[in-house]
């Protein structure tokens, strides 16, 4: 396979970033694999034909420069994001290619929009953050409920996962994050993102069937907290975790992901449950699928793909929901994700 015009996977070697050059590559897009650990890399070239090899660090923008020369896109896989994100997505800028993350850390997210939205602009270059199971995802569900709503009082996104079996990545991703907020919890609440020392707390949550009734931990705020409240004027933005899932993730015995399928896959499944409401009306719109780092890699592919064919809404920094036509979008997902969207009225 030929690397021209290629779209280059920066963290290729970690878990997320394989599935994302393993789908790149079933969609026969040409493909660079970049990252810190060149041993890594060049062990997993041999699996890839044709995907040629360019180490880069963050604190090299050299390194990053070559990585990306005659490239049409990046995809960032590499966390911690408010380690990666800044230095990748400035070099992407300078080149003026597209920048595409799967960044589920809030304060990272935030720095992407508050940091890198005047220069984007300015180079008219597509940046999209949290193009993943977690912010990209969430967002094109509220996005596609909404319809022709331009306003809402309250976005809920819960999330139904099986399992929470975390990768190292997501452990010092999740780390960082804690650091950088001094172990505060956050909210979307009033318009604004607020941090606060409350406990968290549990509730139940009613799963389309045949999940069903669960109990969910409460403010278990995720990405889609930055992502919604970047396009839609909305007051309030929660989002909910499974509790078995909650539990999996605080436990630091609880293993890596364990592949059960050709496709490299867990044998975890999701639901993510939206329901969006504005002046005392109600809509639902709901996803299921497995694995929640296998199906990030179509999520940020097809972004990239619509991106370079320029089936986009707008430029510069933008989440998946302002970028993209959502239900559209996630029609595209089949097989990989199966959703549920509201009628809309004729």
């Amino acid at each position: 396979m030929s690397t021209a015009g290629a779209v280059v996977v920066y963290g290729a070697n970690g878990h997320t970033g394989r599935f994302v050059v393993a789908e790149l590559r079933r969609r026969g897009i040409a493909t660079v694999a970049s990252g810190r650990n060149a041993a890594q890399l060049e062990a997993l070239a041999t699996e890839w034909t044709g995907v040629e090899v360019r180490p880069a660090t963050v604190d090299d923008a050299a390194s990053l420069d070559r990585a990306l020369a005659g490239a049409v896109a990046v995809i960032n896989c590499a966390g911690p994001f408010a380690l990666t994100g800044g230095p990748v997505a400035e070099v992407a800028l300078r080149a003026g290619i597209p920048y595409v993350d799967v960044a589920a850390e809030l304060e990272a997210n935030v720095s992407m929009f508050a940091d890198h939205a005047e220069a984007a602009r300015k180079a008219e270059v597509a940046v999209v953050p949290a193009m993943a199971f977690y912010g990209g995802l969430g967002d094109l569900l509220v996005t596609a409920a909404m319809g022709e709503w331009t306003a809402a009082d309250e976005v809920h996104v819960a999330y139904g996962l099986s399992s929470w079996h975390p990768t190292a990545g997501t452990r010092a991703a999740g780390q960082v994050s804690h650091e950088r907020r001094a172990g505060r919890r956050v909210r979307f609440a009033d318009g604004a993102l607020r941090y606060h020392d409350d406990p968290a707390w549990e509730q139940d949550w009613d799963f389309p069937e045949p999940l069903g009734r669960r109990a969910v931990i409460a403010e278990f705020t995720m990405a889609d907290v930055v992502t919604v409240p970047s396009h839609v004027d909305v007051r309030e933005v929660r989002t909910y975790m499974a509790v078995e899932a909650a539990r999996d993730l605080a436990e630091e015995a609880t293993p890596e992901p364990e592949a059960v399928d050709a496709l490299g896959r867990s044998d975890q499944t999701f639901v993510v449950d939206v329901v969006v409401r504005a002046g005392g009306a109600e809509r639902r719109a709901t996803a299921r699928g497995q694995d929640i780092y296998a199906v990030t890699a179509p999520l940020a592919v097809e972004a990239v793909e619509r991106v370079l064919a320029g089936r986009t809404r707008t430029t510069g920094v933008a989440s998946a929901g302002a970028m993209f036509d959502a239900a559209d979008f996630l029609r595209a997902l089949a097989p990989y994700v199966s959703v549920e969207l509201p009628d809309r009225p004729h």
